[in-house]
């Protein structure tokens, strides 16, 4: 990457601005509801447009494992979906040479909220680089699934039944759990409202071996002694809206005796893991990406 496209980090950015964009990328406020109120700290219309395009995703700039790579072999598939949609849309990435003799773990990866998009399919890739089958759905598949256009697929989000979303989620984690080239052991690993539904799995799915959410919503905590996966927690030090929640949550894990690591890494914003957009903490990201390899390795090889 050229120094001419270095992107500038959340450190270039007011707070008052990047809490706009995180209630923006949450479905808080629209586009126009953001560039209207950035407008206030940009100085114009025209700046605060400028600003929407600096803080949203640049995919071609931050991967980091192309779907050609020569270690590794993606695919396509359609999942059986119980909830009335026929099938649920998925990205496969594996290891090249896996096969039903040369088995590999299994990794579920759930998106945030704007779906199956390039990202996301960076992050299988790179867990097929160390090692895994990771297995992507895509939660838009009954609305048309990634739509290509991260505002478009923002706004579909809102339209989709989660009761029958998650069922399609657990339904994926199963299948992908009975792969014929996977070991059988399983993990899952999610951002934001992906965070959310690795948490709400490991209440559901006992076969669950590991789960990485990073700054996802807890689970119900009446359900909490239900999680037999050993959990790596992941938040951000200046994400208020879910910080808050962790307390709350580690009581209840303890409580339940589940294994458990829980980290808050100071000073970085919600999204710090996600290297598309300025927001991303490049220590922080490395420190927590190291940390989930390594439960994955430990737990499922």
């Amino acid at each position: 990457m050229s120094d001419e496209h270095k992107r500038p980090t959340a450190r270039d950015f007011s707070r008052e601005v990047l809490t706009l964009f995180d209630e923006y990328v949450h479905g808080a406020i629209g586009r126009r509801g953001f560039l209207e109120r950035a407008a206030i700290y940009a100085g114009s219309a025209t700046a605060a447009t400028g600003l929407l395009a600096v803080l949203s995703p640049d995919f071609a700039y931050a991967q980091k494992v192309a779907p050609d790579d020569a270690r590794i072999a993606v695919s396509r598939v359609d999942i059986p979906s119980p909830s009335g949609y026929g099938t649920i849309k998925a990205y496969i990435a594996k290891p090249k040479g896996t096969s039903p003799r040369a088995k590999k773990p299994v990794v579920l990866v759930v998106h945030e909220n704007r779906g199956l998009n390039p990202h996301i399919e960076d992050i299988a890739r790179r867990l097929a680089t160390d090692g895994f089958i990771a297995v992507a759905p895509d939660a838009l598949t009954p609305l048309g699934g990634y739509p290509g256009d991260e505002d478009k697929a923002r706004a579909l989000f809102p339209q989709l039944d989660q009761a029958k979303t998650r069922a399609d989620f657990v339904a994926a984690a199963a299948w992908a759990q009975a792969l014929p080239d996977g070991n059988g052991k399983l993990g899952a690993v999610g951002f934001c409202y992906g965070g959310g539904v690795v948490n709400f799995l490991a209440t559901q799915l006992p076969v669950l071996r590991a789960a990485a959410p990073f700054y996802g919503a807890p689970p119900p905590l009446d359900a909490v002694p239900a999680i037999k996966a050993e959990m790596l927690i992941q938040h951000a030090g200046y994400d208020t809206r879910l910080d808050g929640t962790w307390p709350d949550y580690e009581k209840a894990l303890k409580a339940a005796g589940v294994k458990y690591q829980g980290y808050v890494y100071p000073g970085v914003e919600h999204g710090f893991n996600n290297d598309t957009t300025p927001r991303y903490d490049e220590k922080a990201a490395g420190l927590a990406w190291q940390r989930t390899i390594a439960l994955f390795k430990r737990t499922l090889k």
